[in-house]
């Protein structure tokens, strides 16, 4: 008897160390197999639109220690001006500064956005330039003061209206002359502007941080645009507007009678125009797609392909080439489609009844209807 005990207890003691010992390998199994399942480095993707690059690290795929802050730059292009940061951003310091850093605690894909800077605008009856020191010049109606703008400098982007002009400057703050009456030039307490759009009676600006401002006349809604988020673009119509949204979609409000704000489907599109009662989007693929009246063919031009710009008149529609010439569909009663023999241009803008043209050197053309001196831009140098 006394031996059996002495071996049980021999035995419980021999099983009791074991199950330790199995205890313990499981336990630093476990720690093992977390340290192994717990990276050491991140991967961070970066992309940009057209319009600019990504200088600071570059652009591809990028592998950074876990917690690392890593400087983003992203320049403009000349034309061009730096939009905001998409995509995985919760961990960017500033998604609306050209200059700024991400924190890589995990895997992440950004994208810088740019947006164009145009040179021309185009009102119903005169013609806008702006010109590479930030000055501007204007030609054409002028009995509201429209074109009353030698004064302006530091001017980054302009937009034209019917009978009013609105200027970006590089603070973000916006000016305007012309026309009141609808209280469309109202924007001097605009701030962090990075783009703006003039309709016939309203003015538009689109925000840093994606949203919209609108003043003016809103008779049609067209000024409704207070809870668009994720905005990069805008453009006017005559009574309704447009946006274009990060991930490339349409938004559209205000006057809707030729079905010009049916944009719900869209996809894939880079730019966007708004006419008197027709809008039209440029595709990524370079063709054209649009929505709205057609009664005097501005839609017709399904056999368009590789544009690279586009703008829309009230009742034409032109688009811009890689190879510089250009292309026009629409009313031409004044001649405003007559571009055919245009080459080497840069930029377009379409008025009322008038087409303006950029050149490489700064110098303008254009065709169309000259009634108040809106085609009268022989002379101008906006390099």
């Amino acid at each position: 008897m006394k031996i059996k005990i002495i071996f049980n207890l021999r035995k419980h003691h021999y099983v009791a160390r074991v199950s330790i010992f199995l205890v313990a390998v499981a336990l630093i199994g476990g720690t093992v197999s977390c340290a192994q399942n717990t990276p050491s480095s991140y991967t961070l993707t970066i992309a940009s639109t057209a319009g600019g690059s990504v200088t600071n690290p570059g652009e591809g795929s990028f592998n950074y220690a876990v917690g690392r802050v890593v400087d983003l730059v992203a320049a403009p292009d000349n034309g061009y001006l730096f939009a905001c940061w998409t995509g995985d951003v919760g961990k960017v310091g500033n998604v609306n500064a050209a200059t700024t850093n991400i924190t890589m605690n995990g895997t992440y894909s950004i994208r810088a956005n740019f947006v164009k800077r145009y040179n021309l605008a185009a009102g119903v009856y005169h013609t806008v330039g702006l010109k590479t020191d930030g000055t501007v010049v204007a030609v054409g109606a002028n009995a509201y003061g429209q074109c009353n703008v030698n004064n302006w400098t530091d001017i980054v982007q302009i937009a034209a209206g019917r009978y009013h002009t609105v200027g970006l400057k590089s603070d973000g703050t916006v000016v305007a002359v012309g026309m009141n009456w609808s209280g469309q030039c109202n924007v001097g307490n605009w701030t962090d502007i990075i783009q703006v759009a003039a309709g016939e009676e309203y003015t538009v600006g689109l925000k840093a941080d994606g949203t919209v401002v609108a003043v003016g006349d809103n008779t049609s809604g067209q000024c409704d645009v207070g809870n668009w988020t994720g905005i990069i673009q805008v453009a006017a119509g005559r009574y309704h507007t447009l946006g274009l949204k990060l991930n490339d979609t349409v938004v559209a409000v205000g006057d809707n009678t030729s079905g010009q704000c049916d944009v719900g489907n869209w996809t894939d599109i880079v730019q966007i125009a708004a006419g008197y009662g027709h809008t039209v989007g440029l595709k990524h693929n370079g063709i054209l797609v649009a929505m709205g009246a057609n009664d005097d063919g501005q839609c017709d031009f399904g056999n368009w392909t590789n544009i690279m710009q586009v703008t829309a008149g009230s009742f034409h529609t032109v688009g811009l080439k890689p190879n510089g010439t250009v292309v026009a569909v629409g009313a031409s009663a004044s001649g405003q489609c007559d571009v055919v023999n245009w080459t080497g241009i840069i930029q377009v803008a379409a008025g009322g009844f008038h087409t303006v043209g950029l050149k490489p050197d700064g110098t303008v053309v254009a065709v169309g209807d000259n009634l108040y001196g809106q085609c009268n831009v022989v002379g101008w140098d906006l390099a």
